[in-house]
């Protein structure tokens, strides 16, 4: 140890005993340093030991970024940027390193992270041949030199890899894995998080994010390792990389376009929409493909550029309606129909549409979906791929949380429902259940099959997926796919909005006629942010108080039910487990209901509240009176949450 790291040793050691650094956090800077290259660590460590910033180094030490089941996300930009971090600078007014810390993102680890799952993957492939990893990455910070390490890394310990040659979408990195059979993916990003953090998610075989009995062994390989380091193969062991480019684009675009039910309703449909990406990878794929489909498409130029600053916006989450105002107000100046942006890895959508009086109203995740889930079922019976005879094998896949409006619509066309627990990999989980049930003398090459080939497949031999989503602004028409996918969904919506004004509709008279006939459905999504050392312990503690005190009565109405997720052995409609999380559930007796769980990808714990009426009452009043009983039960949460 250097003799300025003595010092810096005895500075934590001072820290640790007069209670201003957490044990935890000196264990992990030693196990950090030793793991390193360079001296960047340790003269980081150094300058935030001496400055006294024991706040800044419990939160960067305070835990190593454990694998979870979604792979790793955290800060890539500290609060606090060093000056050894910062060096030269990088593109976009990055620092010239990331963020040095075991709770951050950084080649400390990523390196463990990619490095666990070719270890994981070699073994499940076994030593017949090279297992084939596909990389991809968005525009945020380092998410191009994280790709680029992970890439060779890959070829350096025997596996072939495949490299997009820009940033490109998440969905993307779901269809490339598929399409290449390979045996895991990876894409850099942080989706919709604040600029400064940026993550590792983590695909395997099917295309879909890794879940269990996969999971737990390569969470094992990832949080084995405590190094960055590690010896490349000989020469001759060492795998290749090969570049993405246009032509996996092409055959990505000619698998969405599959998602049209009635092509010719966009033939003439005149349709000005204005898209933005807000800096991220959508427009690289939504833009010309509309265009090709004759939709009179305008960018926010501002947001063209590919910045992971996301300089024009003050969070790049297209469900928040800040982030579309750039786009909106373009829309006000050219009279634009409908406005859509999606997140950094274009795997969320958000969406403003005009309404009758010229006024453009922002859509929730929840409408947008059911427009979508409603029309697909409604045009699927009427082209007869849906009848009577077969419709019990056709399903609708969605999260606890996203709105019981759509179990009414598909109860409605005598569709089934399933719930799955929040994330896209349990609706992928599935897809991956509806495939294998196929006869595999049936299905041969089930990848290699045309959309109605496999629609065909299903519907005789297994469940045939009509349509999934989340509330959090993610959706999916294709098992072709294993992940939310903005791209196709702005397909998907533009057709939708291409019926609606075929019929004389604007979008919100359309969504009017469906509250109309399956009854009013309001959610709102609430959330309490902690952040750090001190927050990540206050979330557990409020979530623990839940599950170990529910309440029994919420502003003035009896808890009829408790679902909790973590403790109870849960079953889905399909009479399949339900994996164990940390969420709640509690139906109240006048009809509304809430759920509490803490976020796995950001500091906070998030409220989901639910409201309804039946159809038959008056639409104005009952939306007034829904959104009234919604207000106040988010204020007595907000409530009795402080006093816990």
């Amino acid at each position: 140890m250097q003799p300025e790291m003595t010092s810096t040793l005895d500075l934590l050691t001072e820290a640790v005993a007069d209670g201003k650094l957490l044990e935890s956090a000196k264990a992990n800077i030693l196990m950090l340093l030793a793991g390193t290259s360079g001296d960047v660590a340790e003269k980081t460590v150094e300058e935030l030991a001496k400055a006294g910033e024991w706040q800044e180094l419990n939160d960067r030490f305070f835990k190593t970024l454990a694998f979870g089941t979604g792979g790793l996300r955290g800060r890539t930009i500290g609060r606090k940027i060093t000056s050894p971090e910062q060096g030269d600078g990088g593109p976009n007014g990055r620092p010239q390193y990331p963020c040095i810390g075991t709770a951050t993102m950084n080649y400390f680890n990523v390196s463990r992270a990619v490095r666990g799952l070719i270890a994981y993957t070699k073994k499940h492939v076994g030593a017949e041949r090279k297992p084939l990893l596909v990389f991809a990455h968005d525009t945020r910070h380092f998410s191009r030199d994280f790709a680029e390490f992970c890439a060779k890394t890959a070829a350096e310990l025997g596996c072939d890899a495949y490299l997009f040659e820009g940033a490109r979408s998440t969905p993307q990195l779901s269809f490339a894995v598929r399409e290449l059979r390979a045996d895991a993916g990876v894409v850099l990003t942080a989706s919709h998080n604040p600029s400064h953090d940026n993550g590792f998610k983590a695909y395997f075989n099917d295309g879909a994010q890794i879940v269990e009995p996969h999971a737990t062994g390569i969470i094992s390989e990832v949080n084995a390792l405590t190094s960055e380091l590690y010896d490349a193969l000989p020469a001759d062991e060492q795998g290749t990389v090969t570049i993405l480019g246009e032509e996996m684009d092409q055959r990505y675009v000619a698998r969405l376009k599959t998602l049209l039910l009635q092509p010719s309703l966009l033939e003439g449909a005149a349709t000005k929409l204005v898209i933005t990406n807000l800096h991220g990878t959508g427009g690289h794929i939504i833009v010309p493909m509309l265009r090709g489909f004759g939709f009179e498409v305008e960018t926010v130029a501002e947001q063209d550029k590919l910045d992971g600053r996301f300089p024009t916006v003050e969070s790049p989450n297209p469900e928040n309606a800040s982030a579309l105002k750039m786009a909106i107000d373009l829309a006000e100046k050219n009279g634009a129909e409908i406005v859509i942006g999606t997140d950094p890895d274009a795997d969320r959508m958000g969406v403003a549409v005009r309404d009758r009086d010229g006024g453009m109203v922002l859509l929730t995740g929840n409408q947008i979906g059911s427009l979508m889930a409603w029309y697909r079922l409604k045009t699927m019976f009427e082209l007869g791929w849906l009848t009577h005879a077969n419709r019990s094998r056709a399903v609708v896949v969605k999260t606890f949380v996203t709105t019981d409006l759509q179990r009414n619509i598909a109860d409605g066309f005598g569709v089934g429902v399933v719930d799955t627990l929040t994330g896209f990999k349990y609706i992928a989980g599935k897809l991956r259940k509806y495939e294998d049930a196929i006869p595999a003398v049936k299905k041969g090459d089930y990848r290699s099959l045309s959309e109605a080939e496999t629609r065909a497949l299903r519907l005789e031999y297994s469940r045939f997926f009509v349509f999934g989503g989340e509330e959090s602004y993610g959706y999916l028409g294709s098992d072709a796919i294993r992940d939310k996918d903005a791209n196709g969904s702005a397909l998907m919506f533009a057709e939708v909005a291409a019926y609606a004004k075929s019929v004389g509709k604007t979008l919100p008279e359309l969504m009017d006629a469906i509250y109309e006939e399956f009854g009013y459905h309001l959610e709102i999504g609430k959330s309490l942010v902690m952040e750090g050392a001190d927050g990540a312990a206050k979330i557990q503690a409020l979530a623990a108080s839940y599950a170990e005190n529910p309440p029994t009565v919420v502003d003035g109405s009896n808890v009829i039910r408790v679902r909790d997720f973590a403790k109870q052995d849960l079953y889905d409609q399909e009479g399949d487990l339900i994996p164990k999380e940390k969420m709640l559930f509690m139906d109240l007796e006048d009809g509304r209901s809430f759920a509490v769980r803490p976020s796995g990808t950001e500091p906070k714990i998030k409220f989901y509240l639910f409201g309804k009426a039946a159809p038959g009452s008056d639409l104005v009043e009952t939306k007034a009176a829904v959104a009234s009983s919604l207000i106040s039960l988010w204020g007595w949460i907000e409530a009795d949450a402080a006093k816990r």
